[in-house]
């Protein structure tokens, strides 16, 4: 035992002094730690342009980005890892679009789309210009090539924002990695402010990547993304009222814009102050739109039409005789001073033009309602006529027979569609989506919903099956239905595939008429029936393309047994294609 006692106070000593080496050693490092922090160069201690991206989008309160990866983006998929944004990454950037092209008219804030440069880039242009002339809030985010290799022939190297230009309301390349979220801000103010529409920001990839400090005019606030209003003077609304009071005839007509969210109900408020007949247009067909029944019939009998952000152009038969009266004067209030210009100046030299104003649609609406404490004169017979002219379908297409073996009449389909949609939305949201060509044209006449998108203006095709991905994005609880021919079907089928990835249930009604009918009618009536050609399409099961992908199909060749098919595909719960066997029949242009 004495021997031991030396040995454990040696080993208790030793201990001590290691104790002690260790203590020291760690005081070391972290002095070393600290001074390293301390002299960290500014591009080790800031952060990259697309986190301050990322921190503007969450504070604009963007909660999904409709996106399809590519090499000069990844650094802003990378900062959105722990942000509240999720990603719905498409297979075609043009999707991409026209889903942030649908969350922005069905929500009213601007929808965001972000792509990659060049291709990735060129894709979009089809789907901005659709929403330019929806009037819808989107932006548009492309990366590109890095601007340190401006003019050296860089990958994908294109004067992106100028081509953008084109399409867009505005249109820049972003330049400075710690204003991007100014740059945001400022894109989504204009998407939204005057009338709605797209802008784009060309984001370069050294941009995006380059670590700085804030900018020096901070990050932006909620209120840098807020609108800017222009009001209605109300000199110019009390004239507008005197007018509307010596009319026997008045018809107030508004732009797509009104069309859907605060629109129908700021037209109705309107009609019921001053009892004058108020619609919104935003079909590609104009005058002539089914969804508008017989509506050309009593437009050319107006004697003043107040038209408010809405152009008198092809839609309106520029106002020429006989859709509309050469007498009919006309009042012009835009948001845009060069619609003004444009359009009131061909209105004054032809001596129609009585007012001409500046001014945003939905508060000029309101204002003009607000002034009048009750109608001045009784409207009520031509309130009345528009109304039933406006709502007008043919009896005929509730009772048509079809022959046995041939396709459903496109109208039985609308009219099935119709009955299932208002049966659900006596328990839920419901959201109606028609494509264009001569399909969508009787879906468009017939169905009524909680919510209605349509093509638009540009007449374009091919954007139902992104619109019902993203109507389910944006309404989640709804029941959403989208009626598209076969031709359209194609063009974005694969978006399917997106739906069944990110579980968002919808009913895609594809009118299978094996044709691209549109343009076979024209070869019919311009060419004679011995002239056809190139406007023929397989007859496609389109519902076990949808199956093979994991989601719900069924095929529907006779008028009875529709309804049911819809009811199990929405009660499926699944992304779900009923392809339905129709006629080849032109698109109505309904008349009394």
């Amino acid at each position: 035992m004495a021997f031991g006692e030396p040995v454990r106070g040696w080993w208790a000593s030793h201990c001590k002094w290691c104790s002690f080496r260790l203590h020291v050693w760690l005081l070391v490092w972290l002095a070393v730690m600290i001074t390293r922090t301390m002299t960290l160069s500014p591009k080790q201690t800031s952060r990259r342009g697309a986190d301050h991206l990322v921190d503007a989008l969450q504070t604009a309160g963007v909660s999904q980005l409709f996106t399809l990866s590519g090499n000069q983006v990844m650094s802003v998929f990378d900062a959105t890892i722990g942000s509240r944004i999720e990603l719905i990454h498409v297979r075609h950037e043009s999707a991409a679009v026209h889903m942030a092209d649908a969350y922005g008219r069905l929500t009213g804030e601007a929808g965001i789309a972000l792509v990659t440069a060049g291709p990735g880039f060129t894709n979009t242009l089809t789907g901005t210009y659709v929403a330019a002339m929806a009037e819808s809030p989107l932006v548009v985010l492309s990366g590109c090539s890095p601007v340190s290799r401006d003019g050296q022939g860089a990958f994908q190297e294109m004067s992106q924002a100028e081509m953008a230009g084109q399409v867009a309301k505005a249109a820049w390349r972003a330049t400075n990695s710690a204003d991007l979220g100014h740059d945001l801000s400022r894109a989504i103010r204009l998407a939204r402010s005057g009338r709605p529409g797209p802008v784009h920001i060309t984001l370069p990839g050294d941009v995006l990547s380059e670590r700085v400090e804030a900018s020096a005019a901070g990050s932006p606030v909620v209120d840098d993304f807020h609108p800017v209003v222009s009001l209605l003077d109300r000199d110019i609304a009390g004239r507008i009222m005197e007018l509307l009071s010596e009319s026997s005839r008045p018809m107030l007509l508004a732009g797509p814009a009104l069309v859907r969210g605060q629109g129908p109900a700021v037209l109705e408020q309107f009609e019921q102050a001053t009892g004058v007949p108020a619609l919104a247009m935003g079909s590609p067909r104009g005058i002539n739109d089914p969804g508008l029944g017989a509506f050309a019939e009593p437009l050319s009998e107006a004697d003043l039409l107040v038209l408010i952000g809405r152009k008198p152009d092809v839609g309106l038969k520029f106002l020429e005789s006989p859709f509309v009266s050469p007498d009919c004067r006309v009042v012009l209030i835009d948001p845009e001073a060069s619609v003004l210009e444009q359009f009131g100046n061909q209105l004054e030299s032809a001596g129609r033009l009585i007012v001409a104003e500046l001014a945003d649609s939905v508060p000029a609406i309101e204002r003009l309602a607000m002034l009048c404490d009750e109608p001045r004169v009784d409207l009520s017979g031509w309130f009345d006529e528009v109304k039933q002219a406006i709502g007008h379908r043919p009896a005929e297409w509730s009772t048509l027979d079809v022959e046995s073996g041939a396709g459903l009449h496109p109208v039985q389909v609308a009219l099935a569609v119709n009955e299932v949609l208002s049966a659900y939305s006596e328990h839920s949201e419901t959201v109606f989506i028609s494509d264009g060509g001569e399909f969508g044209q009787w879906t468009q006449a017939v169905v009524d919903s909680t919510h209605r998108l349509i093509n638009g203006p540009s007449g374009s095709i091919g954007s139902g099956v992104p619109f019902a991905v993203a109507a389910r994005v944006a309404c989640p609880e709804a029941t959403v239905i989208a009626t598209v021919g076969d031709g359209t079907f194609g063009f974005h089928a694969m978006e399917l595939e997106t739906a069944i990835r990110n579980d968002l249930p919808m009913v895609i009604v594809v009118g299978n008429d094996a044709c691209w009918n549109a343009e076979y009618q024209i070869q019919l009536d311009e060419y004679g029936a011995d002239r056809l050609v190139g406007c023929e399409l397989a007859d496609t099961r389109y519902d076990e393309l949808c199956r093979s992908m994991g989601g719900w199909g069924e095929r529907v060749e006779r008028a009875d047994e529709l309804p049911g098919a819809l009811r199990r595909a929405i009660d499926s719960g699944q992304p779900a294609v009923i392809d339905v066997r129709i006629d080849r029949v032109k698109a109505p242009i309904v008349r009394r």
